[in-house]
């Protein structure tokens, strides 16, 4: 229809200031139509996401603008009860009900309807009690604004006690079966791998400096208990008896959850495959009578850079294998590699590259500022040792001297950068990259088990190798 301009007249009359008033009014509404409820609250839901995990459960919306909420935490039944405002029901919301899992450790069910006019709530039904964290993060990396709900369990699982439980299983298994191989000292185990020999060269003193006893004379469940039990009596070790502890490997899958690092060309995420990659080495390390592994996540969800680190240093791991499969600018760059922290700097146009993406992952993956405690965090980055680095650059000379029969190396030596997931001053400390997953030939045998496995076997035989060459010390026991 064609509407002709209203033109006004010298002679005004009170008809035609109504025509205009009407004119006026009838345009509005029509705006106000075609805008529909977006003018109207100001926001829409882009999109809904859940991560669940036994660490914590994070539920993100992701919206056109910041959303004002409130928040209450209900008990009798526990409940977790949100308001969010400026909102009105769509399908990305309706569909955050299909989002809860059966085995979502925190959440059993959510409910999600209008309020009011302008108000959703959200009520979700809780398996046990939370301590909810709730921010909102701008835009970044793809993402539009972001308001992230992470949902703790109020007794937070201890990756220690985990440890341990998981050695106390380990330390029956081999009593059940015999067990002489976890009866001997660790110095002892590992020399056995110097060289691919496969027997002890020579008799090796004990890391208490006694001499060596046979295997029979300490059982290695109690030699287990021993070592990881600091709230029972110490007791005292039979005469001539070698000191056994398990040797701990923190294995870090880079990314998670709201961060999935890298892509491929065909659309695969490197924090899928480096877990992939990650469960089997641990598994692997797992089948060693003096090893155990721990990992900062064994599922999708994001882990804090600082968090990881944290973990590591909770269970007094011997070794940090930070494992990833980065891109580059170009699709032809391939290559393994392996680094170290620096003090002074990257020590490469790739090394920086990637230093700048990977300690980008807080702000990607979504960090509450609030909540942490940045002097505690500025100290822990700042710890740092000459006697770490020189450590973490043998540990990935003995990696890549491993990889190198696997894959192309893309640099021969220990590159270094400024990674503040390498940051522990008193673990040795790496960061694996096992190919560009922005290759299309990489990305293929990163998705590959088979090749999973031997990047895997190839990872052990380092960890292997370099304890090897250097032997572990006697440390205190781990409670």
């Amino acid at each position: 229809m064609l509407i002709k301009r209203f033109r006004r007249t010298d002679d005004s009359s009170t008809l035609d200031a109504g025509r205009r008033r009407a004119l006026r009014t009838g345009a509005s509404t029509l705006i106000l139509a075609l805008a529909g409820p977006r003018l109207a609250f100001g926001n829409t839901i882009v999109a809904v996401r859940v991560w669940p995990a036994k660490d914590y459960t994070r539920v993100t919306l992701e919206t056109d603008t910041a959303v004002p909420f409130q928040q209450t935490l209900m008990e009798s039944p526990n409940r977790f009860v949100i308001d969010l405002d400026g909102l009105e029901m769509n399908a990305a919301l309706r569909d955050l009900v299909a989002k809860i899992q059966p085995n979502d450790p925190q959440i059993s069910q959510v409910r999600v309807g209008q309020y009011k006019p302008g108000v959703v709530r959200m009520v979700f039904d809780l398996k046990t009690g939370v301590k909810p964290q709730s921010f909102t993060l701008p835009p970044v990396a793809g993402y539009q604004y972001r308001t992230v709900f992470d949902l703790y369990p109020a007794v937070e699982p201890d990756p220690l006690m985990e440890l341990l439980a998981k050695s106390e299983r380990k330390a029956e298994a081999f009593a059940q079966s015999g067990g002489a191989a976890g009866s001997e000292d660790s110095e002892a185990f590992f020399r056995k791998y110097a060289q691919g020999d496969t027997k002890p060269s020579g008799r090796q003193p004990s890391q208490t400096g006694k001499p060596a006893a046979k295997p029979a004379d300490k059982s290695p469940q109690l030699a287990q208990r021993q070592d990881d039990d600091d709230d029972a009596p110490a007791l005292p070790p039979a005469r001539g008896a070698k000191t056994a502890r398990l040797l701990t490997i923190a294995l870090d899958p880079g990314h998670g959850g709201e961060d999935p690092g890298a892509v491929g060309h065909r659309g695969s995420y490197e924090k899928v495959v480096v877990l992939q990659i990650a469960k089997r080495l641990r598994d692997k390390i797992d089948a060693q009578p003096n090893m155990r592994a721990m990992m900062t996540r064994d599922a999708d969800f994001f882990v804090p850079l600082g968090v990881r680190v944290q973990k590591a240093r909770r269970v007094e791991a011997d070794l940090f294998m930070s494992i990833h499969a980065d891109a580059f600018t170009s699709p032809e760059a391939r290559g393994s590699s392996v680094f170290a922290l620096s003090e002074r700097g990257a020590s490469s146009t790739t090394a920086r590259l990637l230093e700048k993406t990977q300690n980008a992952s807080d702000l990607i993956g979504g960090v509450n500022i609030k909540t942490n405690d940045r002097a505690v965090a500025h100290a822990l980055l700042d710890m740092s040792t000459t006697a770490q680095i020189r450590d973490s650059k043998q540990f990935g000379s003995a990696l890549l001297r491993q990889i190198g029969g696997l894959n192309k190396l893309h640099s021969a030596n220990v590159e270094q950068a400024g990674f503040a997931v390498l940051k522990a001053p008193d673990i040795p400390s790496v960061l694996v990259e096992t190919a560009f997953i922005s290759n299309p030939e990489e990305e293929s045998r990163l998705n590959d088990p088979a090749y999973q496995e031997k990047l895997a076997d190839a990872l052990l035989t380092g960890i292997k190798a370099y304890f090897a060459k250097n032997p572990p010390i006697a440390k205190n026991r781990t409670t």
